[in-house]
């Protein structure tokens, strides 16, 4: 059983709320009103089906993707499969690195079918799908550490940026990590692929350090894709050396990723110490490269 979804506006009036078991979603519409409601109406629609369409795939879903042997998935379970599939060829990753930001692609998709709009968010728990016209901006933060709340950074994208998706891992959030950044967001094409590249990268932001505990992923949740897979659970304090190691191995990564088109932009966070590799768009941060 999935329950039965909650659609409706909240109390400002302006923005759209999702919820469905572990989905929750905020998206902001901008337009004509006619468009709006067009736009809420339709999004709503194609939300309420989202969740058990997942639960039908989820065991394949949850299974180390060969990139060579694509499954037979249905809607957003093969968007996931697909965005994950350039990954699998250098690294372990299952279509579940995907999930937040296929979801918030396929409400995006829904809202803008046939409507006219000039800006359109769609943000699933931080990952972040992304439609701009015209002049259009959209302005964003970013927030290294969670426990302590703090606007680090500031981006703004433009339509000409080409960014479609936002996500952001690290080992503080509600993903698992075998990483140790407090954060990194990565902007790309769309979010489904920015979701996985931002646990790529996270992933890799790594140093050996007695200040860095660790567990297999099966013992820290039982519905795991990840098997034994070591999990950060704690990160004391690090020395700058570690922490100028660790970002470089994720810096590197992203690196990589930027230069096989997969994605535009990554933000690195770790105990105060940052890497940013941007290009167009606006990203300010205490480094980049």
């Amino acid at each position: 059983m999935v329950g039965v979804a909650t659609i409706r506006l909240m109390e400002d009036g302006r923005r759209l709320h999702l919820q469905h078991g572990p989905i929750d979603i905020v998206a902001e519409a901008f337009g004509s009103p006619s468009e709006i409601q067009a736009a809420y109406q339709q999004g709503g629609k194609a939300f309420q089906t989202i969740l058990g369409t997942l639960v039908q795939d989820l065991d394949t879903l949850r299974q180390p993707v060969d990139p060579d042997k694509p499954p037979v998935l249905r809607g957003i379970a093969n968007q996931m499969w697909q965005a994950a599939q350039p990954f699998a060829r250098d690294h372990f990753v299952t279509s579940m690195a995907a999930v937040a930001g296929a979801v918030a692609d396929h409400v995006k998709a829904a809202m803008l079918e046939g409507r006219q709009l000039d800006k359109l968010y769609v943000n699933n728990g931080g990952d972040i799908a992304l439609h701009l016209a015209g002049e259009a901006v959209f302005s964003g933060g970013i927030v290294e550490n969670q426990d302590a709340p703090n606007l680090d950074s500031v981006f703004n994208i433009r339509k000409e940026d080409g960014v479609g998706g936002i996500a952001t891992s690290g080992w503080r959030g509600r993903s698992l990590s075998p990483g140790i950044a407090d954060a990194v967001t990565v902007l790309a094409g769309n979010a489904r692929t920015a979701d996985v590249a931002a646990t790529l990268i996270a992933g890799a932001v790594f140093v050996k350090s007695p200040a860095v505990r660790q567990e297999a992923a099966s013992q820290l949740r039982d519905d795991t894709d990840l098997g034994e897979t070591l999990i950060t659970t704690d990160v004391g304090s690090l020395s700058y050396f570690e922490k100028c190691e660790a970002l470089d191995q994720g810096l590197d990564l992203a690196r990589r990723f930027r230069q096989a088109g997969w994605i535009k932009s990554a933000y690195l966070a770790l105990q105060g110490e940052v890497r940013s590799l941007s290009v167009s768009h606006e990203l300010t941060g205490r480094k980049s490269a």
